[in-house]
């Protein structure tokens, strides 16, 4: 599950796959402001069928704060 949502993470915002690793911190590591988070979130909703929705998006600070979420909600 982890390739599928780098390569998404990869393609919606535009970074080196070698940069998106599990610890990766979105503001820290990616430097990913709020529109690309929103925009990164509804790729991985339409592709899990899994709605994110904000208040738990603002708890998430690394991928695998994601990768742990859409697995918990899958």
């Amino acid at each position: 599950m982890f390739e599928k949502i780098k390569e998404l993470i990869v393609e919606s915002l535009g970074i080196e796959e070698d940069q998106v690793t599990m610890e990766a911190s979105f503001k820290e590591d990616l430097k990913v402001d709020s529109l690309d988070l929103f925009e990164m979130v509804m790729s991985l909703e339409d592709e899990f069928d899994v709605e994110i929705p904000t208040e738990e998006l603002e708890k998430m600070e690394t991928v695998g704060d994601v990768v742990e979420y859409i697995k918990e909600h899958k």
